[in-house]
C-alpha cells in the first residue's frame, strides 16, 4: 500500500478530526475517539491523529492515482471545515 502525510497545525485538531469522521460516517465506515479517527473510502484509507496543536493525516492506496484522490479528498474536506482559520494547503509526504 502507498502511503503519504502530513501535518496541519491548529488549536482544533480533534474538533477537526471528528468532524472529518462523523461527515464520512454517513456514507462510510469511519470512527473517532480518543483523538484518533479511521475513515475506510472504497480506493483507500485516511488515519487521523490529533495533538493539542496538531492534526496528523495519514492517506493510503494501492495505487498513485488513489493516493492523490485520496490526499484531494481529506484536504479539501479539512480545509473547507477550517475556513475561519484560513488554513493553507497541505504539504504531503510520502511515506516509503
Amino acid at each position: 500500500m502507498l502511503r503519504a502525510s502530513a501535518t496541519a497545525s491548529t488549536q482544533l485538531a480533534e474538533r477537526y478530526l471528528n468532524q472529518l469522521c462523523k461527515h464520512f460516517a454517513h456514507k462510510l465506515p469511519a470512527k473517532a475517539e480518543n483523538g484518533e479517527g479511521r475513515i475506510e473510502f472504497p480506493f483507500g484509507v485516511a488515519d487521523l491523529q490529533a495533538s493539542e496543536t496538531v492534526l496528523n493525516l495519514s492517506v493510503g492506496a494501492s495505487s498513485l492515482d488513489d493516493l492523490k484522490r485520496m490526499q484531494k479528498v481529506v484536504e479539501d474536506h479539512l480545509l473547507r471545515f477550517a475556513f475561519r482559520e484560513k488554513l493553507s494547503s497541505l504539504d504531503w509526504n510520502p511515506n516509503l
